[in-house]
């Protein structure tokens, strides 16, 4: 759970680096942003699949993929790290290039460990990926627009138009994420390969999710967006915080979900 909790942390940030106008932010944003992505892409070797050869009923296959998977987080700690380095020295090219990359390697690691943790027998191929992608970049949204707002002390004549946009994608995430949970939630109604019955203890944690996870992101976007318009980035950077939380407890209650019902909700 907390490897693919930092996992998806990890591809939400980079997607918001790769949206975002990265011109109107100084290179130091950046650096820290990747020295972030290294401790979580450590953090993601530490934690997949602990004590998993020690196991006997593990099969060959299963210490393949985790060894792979593994080996994609070192990538992706080495690209934290090499990235942090690039913008240190005002390599801004070199360090875009880098996130992209990081980019790629945890939206390829996030996609494709999803069919270890068997999410697509149960929905249709489309929903389980696209439902944990809008999940990363509701996470990524809430940090990565937090952290910039932090920034604004270091760097207070930076234009506030990438606070903007970012608290603009962090509202459409939070949209999507809404969608999409309906879709499963509506498919589960109408008798669409129902896995599991509902209890009192599932129908807690879908209501913690629904209003921390979905309902809470958004009613923050919109609080950022007119906050924004007096330009009072410390407020909105307040709120923003108050978004990661709620975005944390979320994400975290739909794992917890997904677990005990495997549905992606």
């Amino acid at each position: 759970m907390i490897a693919q909790f930092a996992l998806r942390l990890i591809c939400g940030m980079s997607l918001m680096w790769a949206l975002m106008p990265r011109r109107q932010v100084t290179s130091g944003f950046f650096r820290i942003q990747m020295l972030v992505v290294m401790g979580l892409g450590v953090l993601t070797t530490l934690t997949t699949e602990p004590g998993i050869r020690d196991d006997p009923n593990i099969s060959t296959t299963t210490l393949a993929e985790t060894y792979i998977w593994r080996r994609l987080n070192t990538l992706i700690a080495l690209a934290g790290f090499s990235g942090s380095v690039c913008w240190t020295l005002e390599r801004r090219r070199a360090g875009t290039w880098i996130g992209f990359a990081v980019l790629g390697l945890s939206l390829t690691e996030l996609t494709l460990s999803n069919l270890h943790e068997g999410g697509w027998r149960h929905w249709p191929e489309w929903l389980y990926p696209l439902s944990q992608v809008s999940a990363a970049a509701v996470l990524g949204g809430a940090v990565v627009g937090m952290l910039l707002g932090h920034w604004y002390l270091t760097a207070p004549t930076m234009s506030i138009e990438p606070l903007k946009r970012l608290n603009l994608f962090f509202g459409v995430a939070s949209g999507i994420r809404l969608v999409l949970s309906c879709l499963g939630f509506g498919l589960c109604w109408t008798g669409f390969r129902i896995v599991t019955e509902f209890n009192s203890t599932t129908w807690t944690w879908l209501g913690l999710r629904w209003l921390a996870g979905i309902i809470g992101p958004l009613v923050v976007s919109l609080m950022v967006w007119r906050i924004l318009k007096y330009r009072n980035t410390q407020a909105a950077t307040g709120v923003l915080f108050v978004g990661v939380i709620l975005a944390f407890i979320g994400d975290m209650t739909a794992a917890l979900l997904l677990r005990e019902t495997g549905l992606p909700l």
